[in-house]
């Protein structure tokens, strides 16, 4: 089969690009392991994604938005970051900006049905399921992908979207910055006695880290970061001991904890492609840029940058310029790298800052959080990150 446009890999952001490509007289093919009842009924997996405005606003663009349950979506008008047992916290407030909210708060699964579901009956696009790349080859004239079936699919170019340690960038000889943490997320939904108050908190103990997250309700996402070595005996615990836990290293600010279901656990990495593209090949979301999860920049990142690539080809189609032209793609890579390495590099300077036990590391952090709060320039640049719409 011939297509235009090969998608390696059906997560959110390679579905909403297949989305972003379709008005376009391409013929577009998504490759992935997964099956098409698995891709419009996704399993939970414990996740829940923190949403900027302007994630929001290409969601909506692209359908997606009005396809996800809206008392499934949650509000965030404040968030605290705590340092430590200190009570003093860097505060960020909606009502500091010119939105309601700082931003929302979705469970992945919502996230990859509803964009999967904007693209389930248009007829450029085509999901190949249970399947996966064996190899390809570039050369001048187009790409060679060959399934692990054997069948033999090709295309104009090649899209990568197949996660932070893609084997697509690797077979493409794509080098790239990989930073294993040593640590093991652990995330889970928790109910709570006292209101949340819509406030997302991010508190940075002294060997791991709790991110509490409001969610509908009096309930929240409870995020754990801590060395892997240690991420065992917390899965083991019992419900009773773990909501104990939970609960005293956040001072019981909302009163009596329950752990609602499973605990989910994940690896940490970080990574970052020296460079987005080559010759008909491109990368976009995690398998480009992977980030640290403190920020909640992951998906958000991904999905601006997917679909900067998605209008730079529409003007490159309007300009009667090959879409999987080089200066195409090179205007794609060098615009989405000046967004994401100065995030990338700051958040793991971050990270490395507050997980620190030195003592200059911990009179650093508490400086921070007060220049945070005192310095407006700072703060402001850090809410319009969360609330601009362009």
């Amino acid at each position: 089969m011939n297509y235009d446009i090969i998608i390696i890999g059906s997560g959110p952001v390679g579905l909403s690009l297949a989305k972003a490509l379709s008005s376009l007289d391409l013929t577009i093919c998504i490759v992935d392991q997964q099956t098409k009842t698995l891709l419009s009924s996704p399993l939970d997996d414990g996740r829940e994604v923190a949403i900027t405005h302007l994630s929001k606003k290409i969601l909506s663009e692209l359908g997606s938005w009005n396809l996800i349950d809206e008392e499934s979506i949650s509000l965030i008008k404040e968030a605290k970051v705590l340092n430590g047992l200190s009570p003093y916290s860097l505060h960020f407030s909606h009502q500091e900006t010119d939105q309601v909210t700082l931003g929302h708060l979705i469970p992945n699964r919502l996230i990859k049905a509803a964009a999967y579901k904007t693209i389930q009956n248009l007829k450029n696009v085509h999901c190949m399921t249970e399947t996966k790349v064996k190899e390809f080859s570039i050369n001048d004239t187009g790409t060679i992908v060959t399934l692990d079936s054997g069948e033999i699919i090709n295309a104009d170019m090649i899209v990568a979207a197949d996660g932070r340690l893609s084997g697509s960038r690797r077979q493409m000889g794509i080098p790239s910055e990989v930073k294993d943490f040593g640590k093991t997320v652990i995330v889970c939904k928790m109910k709570h006695e006292k209101t949340h108050n819509n406030t997302a908190y991010e508190c940075f103990h002294y060997g791991r880290t709790l991110a509490i997250l409001p969610m509908v309700g009096n309930y929240c996402s409870v995020v754990i970061t801590i060395s892997s070595d240690k991420s065992t005996e917390i899965m083991k615990m019992t419900d009773k001991d773990f909501n104990q836990d939970i609960q005293s290293r956040f001072n019981n600010r909302l009163g009596d904890m329950t752990v609602c279901g499973e605990k989910f656990s994940y690896p940490l990495y970080a990574s970052h492609a020296d460079y987005f593209h080559s010759e008909r090949f491109v990368l976009v979301g995690d398998a480009a840029v992977g980030m640290h999860p403190v920020t909640a920049h992951g998906f958000n990142l991904g999905l601006r940058g997917s679909y900067n690539l998605a209008n730079i080809i529409k003007t490159a189609q309007v300009n009667n310029t090959p879409y999987y032209s080089k200066d195409v793609l090179k205007e794609y890579n060098q615009k989405h790298q000046l967004i994401t390495r100065p995030l990338y590099y700051g958040t793991n300077v971050l990270v490395d800052l507050y997980n620190s036990e030195r003592v200059t590391a911990k009179l650093i952090r508490r400086l921070a959080l007060r220049f945070g709060n005192n310095f407006w320039p700072v703060k402001k640049l850090i809410m319009d990150q969360l609330t601009e719409t362009h």
